[in-house]
């Protein structure tokens, strides 16, 4: 089995920056170790570093999935469980869809209507 490296402090700085250009305040942001199936076609599971956050009710992570490969979900409870459905290869971006993936996620569980989709909003 193979060791995915550690996220860096730079890996740190990025996350945490865009977490708090997005909710207005520093966000504790917890590092952990996952088991993950990395090919969904196998049952193998592999150990991945992992950034967690919790904010408004909502539980987010994100896995190092290889050098410079990452995957990400939020959750509200255990079986309600969301994903970007793809990998990336910037964490960056990964993080700022996640983000905005669970805000467009959150209006549509408010009931809010606009006509437009959380994309035209932006």
């Amino acid at each position: 089995m193979r060791k995915i490296a550690d996220f860096t402090d730079a890996d740190r700085w990025m996350v945490e920056t865009a977490l708090g250009e997005r909710y207005g305040k520093r966000v504790a942001l917890e590092l952990a170790d996952s088991e993950t199936r990395l090919d969904p076609h196998s049952d193998e599971v592999t150990v991945c570093p992992t950034f967690y956050w919790e904010q408004r009710g909502v539980e987010f992570v994100i896995f190092k999935v290889g050098d410079n490969l990452y995957r990400s979900q939020f959750y509200y409870s255990p079986i309600e469980q969301y994903g970007t459905g793809r990998d990336f290869d910037d964490l960056v971006e990964c993080v700022t869809t996640t983000l905005r993936l669970q805000a467009d996620h959150e209006k549509d569980r408010a009931g809010a209507t606009s006509g437009k989709t959380g994309a035209e909003l932006n």
